[in-house]
């Protein structure tokens, strides 16, 4: 089973849009594979565009949510507060199939509903750290991957790829995210901000250390101290970049340049960081090959992108011609689709 976080400590990178097309591509192209999404962000961006977008995902959600017992993420988490050290075997009554809502999405993709109520529970969450057993901190940091056990004992260790969207702050689910997931991909945009968030990433997540004497998150060092396994960096992907003129398309490569020799200077010193892939592969010897390996980059669509999310429909399904959103038709042109709908299908080609 492989386990894929996608996070950056940055919002607008597209994070949940990049979720919701991998996740529905990969159960597309494999289809005997379950595909399981769980929506740690408390926008549930990605679980409203699996069960169908901007109008009709939300109007699921809503009904999801007002659902009792909660069938959610959230109804997941107060299970876990009320039993923080023993867990209750409880996580595989979450789980909705996704094309039950959306006929558009493959069968064999389900979703852990996201759902608003973590922002108000993550002050309980983060509390049950501290009281209890002396490693009540690792206990707590492992309750996704038992949610993710419980569901996969549930369909008898059948072979599944698990994709996490993660909250762009680094707040406690961020955390739990990460001790669930053994695979990390950092999608990030050609900006300043989103530079400072992947070294952010760095340090925060593997404590790598600018200057001497920088302080260490308590992730990285309670992770260190409990022997917790970190998720290992399997790519980092420039999402949605957009293709310009040649002085803008210039400067885009100059941050992405950039970005890239910050991973690359954490490949050189701590090679064990990184996912080595495809299995057998050989390792990466020189800035060529590493770039190869562990970069990826999707380009923007443009009015596409924006269709796909309010619609539901994954891009590599979306046909061109007239769409109806909110009551406005919008075309949808073949050529932006053959923006990104190709870089969509090569990367999850890349995805064990």
């Amino acid at each position: 089973m492989a386990v894929y976080a996608i996070w950056n400590n940055k919002g607008g990178v597209g994070k949940s849009y990049l979720s919701f097309q991998l996740a529905s591509e990969y159960a597309r192209q494999n289809p005997s594979k379950k595909v399981l999404v769980v929506d740690l962000c408390p926008q549930a961006n990605v679980s409203s565009m699996l069960l169908g977008g901007m109008l009709e995902g939300e109007q699921r959600l809503t009904e999801i949510h007002s659902s009792r017992p909660r069938n959610t993420i959230s109804g997941y988490i107060e299970d876990r507060i009320l039993s923080p050290y023993m867990s209750p075997n409880s996580g595989a009554g979450y789980v909705t199939q996704v094309s039950k809502y959306n006929n558009r999405i493959p069968n064999n993709l389900y979703l852990v509903v996201g759902d608003e109520q973590l922002e108000i529970q993550a002050s309980r969450v983060t509390s049950a750290t501290f009281p209890g057993p002396q490693d009540a901190w690792r206990i707590v940091h492992i309750w996704v991957r038992d949610l993710i056990v419980d569901i996969q004992s549930s369909w008898n260790d059948e072979n599944t790829c698990v994709f996490i969207d993660c909250n762009p702050s680094f707040s406690i689910y961020t955390e739990l995210a990460l001790s669930a997931a053994d695979r990390l991909l950092i999608p990030f945009s050609a900006d300043g901000s989103s530079k400072r968030a992947v070294k952010a990433v760095l340090s925060l997540v593997y404590g790598v250390r600018r200057h001497q004497g920088d302080l260490q998150s308590d992730f990285f060092l309670e992770s260190t101290r409990y022997r917790m396994v970190l998720p290992k960096i399997y790519m980092y992907i420039g999402n949605r970049l957009t293709q310009m003129n040649n002085s803008s398309a210039s400067a885009f490569k100059t941050v992405v340049n950039e970005i890239g020799d910050e991973i690359w200077g954490v490949w050189q010193s701590s090679p064990q960081t990184f996912f080595t892939h495809p299995n057998g592969a050989p390792t990466p010897n020189n800035r060529k090959s590493f770039k190869a390996m562990f970069q990826y980059e999707v380009n923007d669509a443009n009015t596409a992108s924006v269709v796909s999310g309010a619609l539901g429909i994954p891009i590599a399904s979306l046909t061109a011609g007239q769409k109806n959103v909110s009551d406005r038709s919008i075309t949808v042109n073949q050529s932006q689709l053959d923006k990104q709908a190709p870089n969509i299908t090569q990367l999850v080609k890349n995805l064990e």
